[in-house]
């Protein structure tokens, strides 16, 4: 337990708690959710084992509760963990976060559900697809039953937490992921985090040579913008509170990464087509408009990289 706490510390993945399954069955918590289901007429006994009949609520197959040794099953932790939810700690919604290889154990969760008396709505499942890591174009093998892994650990040091965090959030839920460990680590347009920092860092070095130049861009007139690569780049700062709340809504963290990545365009694109720091006589307003278009877009890029608790680094 402590390596996987250390884990997902340097991940940057932080629990408000941890729960501790024993404490279900040596706090009574197990048989109360099994008192309660039986009143309500979803427990059988047969075959010298205690059973929650789930087929009544449309899952394929009644599930063992109790084997006939008087040792609980898997199933009967979810039982009691989810009563602990509902009834003891008050949860409004659970949301529970698996693997694809439990995919088989989701109609179980919904017979659970409305045995229980709570409506459908109050459980969400999601369901994560597999990784697959690559190096380069060559897919990494690997192999519980021949002991060939590579621990979260392992890709965490090879290629930093910030290209980890962003490259898993890339992929909706339901899709499979190919992780390029090669590109990961990449210091080039090609891969996405080095993209995006370094559009932070670049705006961070604009700033500072305004300041360096002791030019005040705080009451820039944003009315002078109004060439395409100025607009473009205001049109996709303002979906961000938009795309924040839709992903919010829908459980759909994924947006947030191609977001950022669009938006280090827009900015490259901007930079590339409109002189910022100008040093030409008559265009000191004209510079001081953009200094405060890229300050927003600074505000921007940098909510995005902490939304993703990854760096938003100063220089590169």
């Amino acid at each position: 337990m402590d390596r996987i706490r250390e884990d997902l510390i340097k991940l940057r993945i932080e629990f408000d708690e941890w729960f501790n399954e024993k404490t279900l069955f040596v706090n009574g918590q197990f048989e109360d959710s099994m008192a309660l289901l039986e009143e309500k007429g979803y427990v059988t006994e047969r075959e010298g084992a205690v059973w929650f009949a789930s087929t009544l609520l449309g899952d394929e197959k009644d599930k063992v509760m109790v084997r006939g040794n008087g040792i609980p099953t898997y199933f009967a932790s979810d039982v009691a963990y989810h009563y602990n939810k509902f009834f003891e700690r008050n949860f409004d919604h659970v949301i529970n976060i698996w693997g694809a290889d439990h995919q088989g154990h989701a109609l179980f969760m919904k017979a659970l559900v409305a045995a229980l008396g709570m409506p459908e709505d109050k459980l969400t499942l999601i369901i994560n697809q597999l990784v697959t890591l690559k190096r380069g174009g060559e897919t990494v093998r690997l192999s519980k039953r021949t002991g060939d892994i590579i621990t979260l650990r392992e890709v965490i040091d090879e290629v930093g937490s910030d290209a980890c965090r962003f490259f898993f959030l890339s992929r909706a839920a339901d899709s499979q992921m190919e992780f390029d460990m090669e590109l990961a680590k990449e210091q080039s347009q090609e891969n996405p985090v080095y993209y995006i920092q370094y559009a932070h860092a670049r705006i961070a070095s604009i700033l500072r040579l305004a300041e360096e130049r002791s030019i005040d861009w705080k009451d820039g007139d944003v009315s002078l913008l109004g060439h395409d690569a100025e607009l473009a780049l205001i049109r996709k700062m303002l979906e961000l509170p938009e795309l924040i709340s839709m992903m919010a809504n829908n459980l759909e963290a994924h947006h947030l990464p191609h977001y950022a990545s669009d938006l280090a365009t827009a900015f490259h694109w901007f930079y590339q087509n409109c002189r910022v720091v100008s040093g030409v006589e008559g265009e000191e307003e004209l510079s001081k408009a953009r200094l405060k278009l890229v300050d927003a877009a600074r505000v921007a890029l940098a909510r995005c990289l902490s939304l993703m608790v990854m760096d938003a680094p100063e220089k590169m």
